[in-house]
């Protein structure tokens, strides 16, 4: 019986090898199984937690309360084109919540207005706001962060609309140091035009993704005026433009004020960002028609829209995703 004990051990051995490679294969393949689980699982939570994630961009058919803070080329003029705007498209509801305007103002400076006086805050404070819409000359300032954080605070499902417009004077300068005479729009490039305000977009991009990281979620969403209006002069440029045969026939003065198209093609890059809608197909909007300028009819109209929906849809902070083109 001793003889055999070292064939018996042998087997053993064996046998519980092939227990051990058993176990091991089993432990292989649940640990493998676990992790197909758990990875999506955690990919999907980084998704929902990341704050820059799109947030719903599905389009908007209520009207929704606006109010509106800003400068000369924004303020001035800009509510009562969003309400004819959305009218237009068959919006009911939507409401002037009020207006602040400043002449070449920063978004601080209409934060600052005492607290007694300032509609901004009141309307906020008693949550009357679904949209704010904002501009600020040249570069981002405090007061963008702080109306963000109350109207936020407030209004869990409000949003905040950045607009980036044109540099004034053809010059990235403010204030301008130089004389009116100086300026001629009509001798700038697409290359020209396009270097001069890539610095500008940059800038307010970050600061917009910067603040909706701080924010936890996407709260300040980006109007990209100032691309619609370098693409619509790159069109007046190659002569591709019905009615408008100049750059400078786009502006008031040399400051850069706009004239009725340019506001109407702010109007639809407004309305494109806080409806989530296309403007393309709206009616003649007022601020064109009662211009009275034969030249400026319906094939004008509809290229301010494809071109105010062309940029909205493709500037990944406007909130509205390439596919809804």
């Amino acid at each position: 019986m001793i003889s055999r004990l070292p064939s018996v051990l042998k087997l053993g051995r064996l046998f519980l090898l092939a227990l051990l490679a058993a176990g091991w294969l089993f432990g292989v393949s649940a640990v493998a199984e676990v992790q197909k689980t758990i990875e999506p699982a955690a990919h999907q939570n980084a998704a929902s937690e990341d704050p820059t994630h799109v947030a719903d961009s599905a389009p908007i058919t209520t009207g929704l309360r606006v109010f509106t803070c800003g400068h000369s080329f924004h303020a001035a003029f800009i509510t009562p084109i969003l309400q004819d705007m959305a009218n237009g498209a068959g919006i009911e509801g939507h409401q002037i919540a009020g207006k602040s305007y400043i002449g070449g103002s920063r978004a601080i400076q209409h934060w600052d207005i005492p607290d007694d006086h300032n509609e901004a805050k009141k309307a906020l404070n008693a949550g009357r706001v679904d949209v704010l819409t904002l501009a600020a000359m040249h570069k981002p300032d405090d007061g963008i962060e702080k109306f963000a954080e109350l109207a936020f605070r407030k209004n869990p499902h409000v949003r905040v609309t950045l607009m980036e417009f044109w540099i004034p004077w053809d010059k990235f300068e403010w204030p301008y140091k130089g004389k009116p005479e100086d300026v001629n729009n009509n001798s700038a490039t697409v290359e020209q035009l396009t270097k001069m305000h890539q610095p500008y977009f940059a800038d307010y991009d970050q600061y917009v993704e910067n603040l909706n990281k701080k924010l936890g979620k996407p709260v300040v969403f980006v109007v990209p005026m100032g691309q619609a209006v370098l693409a619509l002069r790159g069109k007046i440029i190659a002569g591709q433009v019905p009615g408008i045969d100049k750059q400078s026939d786009l502006f008031t003065d040399k400051l850069g004020h706009p004239k009725p198209p340019l506001q109407a093609l702010e109007g639809y890059c407004q309305f494109a960002v806080t409806y989530r809608r296309t403007p393309v197909g709206l009616p003649m909007p007022k601020v064109l028609s009662d211009a009275k300028n034969p030249l400026w009819g319906d094939k004008l109209n509809r290229m301010l829209q494809d071109i105010a929906w062309d940029a909205v849809t493709h500037h990944p902070l406007s909130g509205v995703p390439p596919t809804a083109k």
